[in-house]
């Protein structure tokens, strides 16, 4: 278990397995705990307590599993009792246990022995008629429910709270202890909890209703400065007839700008049609373009209407346009100007009512200068240029469209996961992304399908190979999980960024605000307090980022499933 623990002392971090992990002095906890007593009163920050221990035991679970390949159930259970003691929450000692994690049975007594929450609350208020280590039998319940699979209930018998030399555990499935009800309402959130979980949702299902209503594509997310001002353009060009050219590195989204920009249009009811240049043979690229007629040349056994016949009344999408023949380029420009087609093998001149969209990865102006591609049809192709800037440039955007892709193939896959582990979220954040949005949907693809049900992707999930992991390690990601800060922005140079317009004071906001609530783990309030912020502040300021994130989307960006506040809770 020593060996899963790493301490960087140059970072201020600790990592156990890869989640982060605080080192904090028992007495500051004790006091932080008796405030919640004495605000919340007894049942309330029992309640919290019990969550609080819930979440921490069910996270270390997922340590568990990755030792039950190599060794028995029983030993790979011990896993939580041993990370406990190493924790410095209690020392545990088994005095019973049995399981069988096949046929779902379970059996678990323990002695707990220098509990810290015992003592502290002793400390504080006094002998306690009734057990007060909340915490740790939040955590007993949280890992064992995970290890089983099926809800464990723990019962403290003796508590030193209460004036006991040691505390007793009992543990067993739910169903078989008579007051397991009593006991189970303080794992249920409290009732504003439940309020804002269903506020979220409704919010959630108005942003579908409104991007089914305008048909656009669920992955158009995005609140870096980049992607807002390509979106702005694209908004701006949608209600024209204007022939837009898209540029931007391979795996950027160009066709999805242009289905975009083909759904907010007036066309958005006629046929969106979709033509990759460089994939179709120089030889048949004027009979798919144009169409073709019946004996037009051997093998074409029927007429069979072209791409721009197809469109007709809605847009067409020249997708790698600087990879077009010279011959097919100069009956492109006459269609383009004249708004008229003739099959091959037809004499027969037929009107057409196209919007045409082009993009490219290739530098048309350098190819024109080449001789490789018509000046007149780059001129009457690049009226409206739009710039997709690449992923390394959108670092804002990466974990909105991670959870987005999350929830998309967990979907497809079938899977139920929690997230990315931390080290993860680093990893793709300093990944430079040479593939673009395509190569983070890949990758998330991949650790989705292998990532284990009910888990988080982990760092060896994501990447492909080690080449390409060190990749990620060498941008920013040490071994230990830390932080290369020479990669990133020092203070000065953040306002240096500010005052140059690279960034603005809301992007700054969104970047604080998303750390402290991953920090919390999602609690708004714990969250607020890193900020020096009230709670309302912060759901303002929560609420605000939301509607700026639908203003330059038209996806969500939640969990799979979840309701969270921000893009990686």
């Amino acid at each position: 278990m020593r060996s899963r623990i790493h301490f960087c002392p140059r970072t201020g971090q600790i990592w156990l397995h890869e989640h982060r992990m605080l080192l904090v002095h028992a007495e500051a906890q004790a006091l932080l705990r008796k405030e919640l007593i004495d605000s919340l009163g007894i049942d309330r920050a029992r309640g919290l307590l019990t969550r609080m221990g819930y979440a921490s035991g069910v996270r270390d679970a997922e340590l568990a599993r990755t030792r039950s390949q190599d060794c028995s159930d029983s030993e790979a259970f011990m896993t939580g009792p041993q990370l406990h003691t190493l924790e410095g929450i209690v020392q545990v000692t088994p005095v019973r246990l049995e399981l069988d994690r096949m046929a779902g049975r379970f059996y678990g007594e323990f002695l707990w022995e220098n509990s810290w929450e015992g003592q502290w609350h002793r400390h504080h208020y006094g002998q306690h008629h009734e057990p007060v280590c909340w915490t740790q039998i939040g955590y007993a319940c949280g890992y064992s429910s995970a290890f089983m699979g099926r809800p464990i209930l723990y019962k403290e018998t003796e508590c030193a709270g209460m004036g006991h030399s040691s505390c007793r555990i009992v543990g067993k499935p739910v169903e078989e202890w008579e007051d397991a009800a009593e006991h189970l309402r303080y794992f249920t959130p409290e009732s504003i909890a439940d309020q804002l979980i269903d506020l979220q949702t409704q919010v959630g299902q108005l942003r579908s209703t409104i991007a089914e209503k305008d048909k656009l594509p669920a992955d158009m997310i995005g609140i870096s400065p980049g992607f807002k001002r390509a979106f702005e353009l694209l908004r701006q060009s949608a209600g024209s007839q204007i022939t837009v050219m898209l540029l931007g590195e391979t795996g950027v989204g160009k066709e999805l700008f242009a289905r975009a920009l083909h759904a907010m249009g007036p066309r958005k009811d006629r046929p969106f049609i979709a033509v990759n240049c460089a994939a179709i043979p120089a030889e048949l690229v004027e009979s798919e373009l144009f169409g073709v007629e019946r004996g037009a040349y051997t093998g074409a056994q029927a007429a069979r209407p072209g791409r721009f016949e197809r469109a007709d009344g809605g847009s067409l999408f020249l997708d790698e346009i600087g990879d077009l023949p010279l011959a097919a380029q100069s009956k492109l420009l006459r269609v383009l100007q004249e708004g008229e087609i003739e099959r091959v093998g037809d004499h027969r001149v037929r009107r057409i009512d196209v919007r045409t969209i082009a993009a490219t990865n290739a530098d048309l102006y350098r190819l024109v200068k080449e001789g490789r591609f018509r000046s007149d049809l780059y001129y009457r192709l690049n009226p409206f240029q739009i710039h997709i800037p690449p992923l390394r440039e959108r670092k804002e955007d990466i974990s909105f469209l991670a959870k987005r892709f999350l929830e998309k193939h967990c979907a497809i896959h079938g899977k139920k996961l929690r997230g990315f582990t931390d080290k993860a979220k680093r990893a793709l954040l300093t990944y430079r992304w040479p593939g673009n949005v395509r190569e983070l949907q890949n990758m998330v693809e991949r650790g989705v399908i292998l990532a284990p049900s009910g888990t988080r992707i982990e760092v060896s999930h994501l990447f492909s190979s080690p080449s390409v992991e060190g990749e990620a390690q060498e941008f920013g990601l040490g071994m230990d999980g830390s932080i290369d800060t020479d990669s990133w922005d020092t203070g000065k140079e953040l306002c240096e960024a500010v005052f140059n317009g690279i960034r603005t004071l809301d992007q700054i906001e969104a970047m604080l605000i998303e750390t402290a609530v991953d920090k919390a783990h999602g609690n708004l309030s714990a969250a607020s307090r890193m900020l020096g912020l009230t709670r309302p502040q912060l759901a303002y300021r929560l609420k605000r980022l939301h509607e700026t994130a639908a203003a330059g989307s038209t996806g969500e960006a939640g969990d799979a499933g979840q309701g969270d506040a921000l893009p990686w809770r």
